[in-house]
């Protein structure tokens, strides 16, 4: 077993509750980590044999980008869902931080994880 790393993906995006969050929007940081087997990659060396980083990272983008939803933990459930439902990982987890949150007070990011091996995978909103 094996694991891919996809950290610090940067997007900008409309999540969160506040009004100014949904029309202004905020810088998003994503990092993606993918438990797969890549012995059959690292002996045929072919791309076929495992994961795409490039199609995650798109898979990432659209979500954040393309997508708004109240909550960080949907994001990151969402993420998780649609990476274990496209590629071969048997376990993905994912952080997703919202920098320069609303919040009053100083604070860099608020920050949630989540690992598909403890969600029972039900249909994401």
């Amino acid at each position: 077993m094996a694991k891919i790393r996809l950290q610090n993906m940067t997007f900008y995006g409309f999540h969160g509750v506040s009004k100014a969050e949904k029309e202004t929007g905020r810088r998003f940081e994503v990092d993606c980590e993918l438990e797969l087997d890549i012995s059959g990659a690292a002996h045929t060396d072919r791309l076929d044999d495992t994961v795409n980083y490039t199609s995650v990272y798109y898979t990432v983008e659209r979500i954040v980008q393309q997508d708004k939803y109240n909550l960080l933990e949907t994001v990151a459930a969402r993420i998780a869902r649609e990476i274990m439902a496209a590629f071969a990982a048997r376990r993905v987890l994912v952080r997703v931080r919202k920098r320069i949150p609303p919040i009053p007070g100083n604070l860099d990011y608020i920050e949630v994880e989540f690992d598909s091996s403890l969600d029972s995978l039900r249909e994401s909103p």
